[in-house]
């Protein structure tokens, strides 16, 4: 309750010299205690002066503060609100960017498929042709399979013994006895390339047999014919090559004058 009347009155008697605690209690001991109370309360009252706009401040402050924390609050709870919104969205936008990365991928790959099935189709389109001519010609080849059968046949039943020349003239005989009986074949019919591939004559040449049209008729002849050849070989070739050839067959070779051979006679 002391006022800043009550203050200014005391201040004559706070500036004296003799008004302290110590000459108080040389002249009344009783009474040097309410002279340094009066002390204490002019000072507290200086103190509390300022205090008091602070503690009002400080009550003004902590009621803004309350209503900044409510709205705070409020706005941490929208805050939270839109940031589950804002998942929710980012979740829906993330399974968007994904479902488009996985049409764009789908659409590249049905791009390449097209491009593949137009390379395929244009590709097919080019051998329409061939195969309609191959189409033609094995045809052709079933019409004739008898008649190129027969002459492979007789080819290999009856022309072993004699040379490339009478072997040709064999032929056409032959050819003009089937067309006589109305048998089509093969015009041009090659019968080496009928009973034999390329393959096969490669590895003959290597195994040692010339590379010349009669040898390897010989040989068609050697490996093909049911019964078992007797070769005319002054040069010894057909004997290097059929001894390369059933090296890895276990061949056994003899000869007239062997003495195995004799003895079994």
């Amino acid at each position: 309750s002391i006022t800043e009347e009550t203050v200014e009155l005391l201040e004559p008697y706070l500036d004296m010299e003799d008004y302290n605690l110590e000459t108080a209690k040389k002249v009344c001991g009783n009474v040097a205690g309410l002279c340094s109370w009066t002390q204490a309360m002019a000072y507290f009252y200086g103190i509390n002066k300022e205090v008091l706009p602070l503690k009002a401040n400080l009550a003004l402050q902590e009621g803004r503060l309350a209503a900044a924390q409510m709205e705070l609050n409020s706005a941490q709870n929208q805050l939270d609100e839109k940031q589950t919104e804002l998942d929710e969205v980012q979740a829906m936008y993330d399974a968007a960017v994904q479902e488009k990365q996985a049409l764009l991928d789908d659409a590249e790959a049905c791009r390449r498929k097209m491009c593949n099935a137009s390379a395929l189709i244009e590709g097919l389109g080019g051998e329409k042709l061939r195969w309609t001519a191959s189409s033609k010609n094995f045809q052709n080849q079933i019409i004739n399979l008898v008649g190129n059968v027969l002459l492979a046949t007789g080819f290999l039943s009856y022309s072993g013994p004699f040379n490339q020349e009478y072997r040709n003239l064999l032929l056409q005989l032959w050819k003009k006895e089937m067309d006589n009986s109305k048998i089509p074949y093969s015009k041009n019919l090659n019968l080496t390339d009928m009973l034999v591939d390329n393959a096969t004559v490669g590895e003959w040449n290597l195994q040692g047999l010339p590379n010349d049209d009669l040898s390897i008729q010989n040989g068609i002849i050697v490996t093909t014919a049911s019964r078992y050849p007797l070769l005319i070989d002054p040069q010894g070739q057909g004997k290097i090559w059929i001894k390369n050839k059933e090296k890895n067959n276990g061949l056994q070779v003899t000869a007239m004058n062997h003495k195995f051979f004799r003895n079994h006679i």
